[in-house]
This record gives C-alpha cells, sequence and structure tokens, in this order.
C-alpha cells in the first residue's frame, strides 16, 4: 500500500452515497467516544467515487434494495427509503462528496461533521444532495463548518483538484466504500460486516451473513497504537 496515514488518525475512503460506510462512520465515532479518543484520533475523508468506479449514476433500485437490510444495524441513523419524487434522486452526488473535502480544508472535524449531515440528509431526510443550495443549507447547521468559506471553495473548486488527484492514484488499491487505514500499516474493508448480494444487482438484495459492531473497538485500539 502506498497510502501513508499520520499517527493519531485513521483514513477513510468512502462516497457519501454508501449506506454501508454511513454506519461504519457512526460506529467508528461512537467506538472513538467509549475510548474517550475523541481528542486523540481524528478521522481523514477521501472519496472513493462510486459513480465513477460504477459508471453510473446510483441507481435508486439499489438503494431501495439496501436500506431496509442496511439501516437496522444503525436504528439510530433513522434511515428511510426515498421520500420524494423519483425525479428529485441525485443524479450525482460528485458536489456533495467536494464539499466535504473543501470543509477537510477547514478541519478534520469539519469535514466529519458536514459528511455525516450529508448522509443523513440523504438517507434519513431524502434531500437532493447534488443541489448547491441544498449542500450550503445542510452546512448551515454544522457549527464547525465556515459556510460562507465553503461556499467560496466549492465556486472556485478549490478542493476538487487535489480530491480527484487522490481519489485516481488510489482508487486500485481501495476495495470499496468503507475502506479504513490505520497508522500501523493496516487497512480494512467494512469492518465487522460480512455480506453478499442475492440475485442479480439490479433486482436482487444484499444479505448480511456477519455482523460485529466490536470489529470498530478493536480498531481504534489499533489506530491509537
Amino acid at each position: 500500500m502506498t497510502i501513508e496515514v499520520a499517527p493519531g488518525t485513521v483514513v477513510v475512503y468512502t462516497d457519501v452515497a454508501c449506506a454501508w460506510s454511513t454506519v461504519g462512520l457512526a460506529r467508528l465515532y461512537a467506538a472513538r467516544e467509549r475510548a474517550r479518543a475523541q481528542d486523540r484520533l481524528r478521522v481523514e475523508h477521501r472519496l472513493f467515487l462510486l459513480e465513477d468506479i460504477n459508471r453510473f449514476p446510483i441507481p435508486k433500485r439499489y438503494l431501495d434494495a439496501e436500506i431496509p437490510v442496511v439501516g437496522p444495524l444503525a436504528p439510530e441513523l433513522g434511515f428511510k427509503p426515498w421520500q420524494q419524487d423519483p425525479s428529485a434522486w441525485p443524479v450525482t452526488v460528485a458536489p456533495a462528496n467536494e464539499a466535504v473535502h473543501a470543509a477537510k480544508a477547514q478541519s478534520y472535524a469539519a469535514a466529519e461533521q458536514l459528511d455525516m449531515a450529508l448522509r443523513l440528509a440523504f438517507f434519513r431526510d431524502s434531500r437532493c444532495i447534488s443541489l448547491h443550495h441544498e449542500i450550503l443549507d445542510i452546512a448551515s447547521g454544522c457549527d464547525r463548518v465556515d459556510t460562507d468559506a465553503l461556499a467560496e471553495a466549492l465556486d472556485t473548486g478549490s478542493a476538487r483538484g487535489a480530491m480527484m488527484r487522490d481519489y485516481r492514484e488510489h482508487r486500485d488499491e481501495v476495495q470499496g466504500s468503507p475502506h479504513f487505514f490505520l497508522p500501523d500499516g493496516s487497512n480494512v474493508h467494512n469492518p465487522g460486516i460480512g455480506l453478499r448480494w442475492e440475485g442479480d444487482p439490479g433486482a436482487g438484495y444484499p444479505v448480511v451473513e456477519d455482523d460485529d459492531p466490536g470489529a470498530y473497538d478493536a480498531l481504534v485500539r489499533r489506530a491509537l497504537g
């Protein structure tokens, strides 16, 4: 692996429209809090752009099949099927991912907060997170994010180049979303969850065969060294 991780950091490659990574990040933050390591372990968000990997927008039918399976893994997140008209489904989430990376220029904490807010806006509140005004409205509810600076960064595209360069450079090293990389050189894809897809991806559904939330406690301990 050529992905270098600073001490006291967990690097995660993910996409805001990935339900599995949303559960994974919630579990990571909870494990970090249990370890009382909020000030000792930061999370660095990096991009694994699913719509580019797949070469098509994330289909609504995929999420319709996933939400009833992944939602119960973290019921506190309040995942719901898409509540708006299908025409409001975001055809791309690249702008939302870019917003997370623009917030990262402010602080890792800002990126972490905005990333989760965008995820919940999509999976819980059925908001079209490809739209500029929706992204900024969601950001306005994040007290760690300077929304004016974020708006400027999105207007100028100041975060986009570095985000895409890193994605292009490392996409073949990343197994999927989420993929965590730790300072000791270890890495793990979707910790604690074993799953398979039953039937055709266009018409089937995921099946969770194993689920161990405690994998994130082990991940935090390893990250802290």
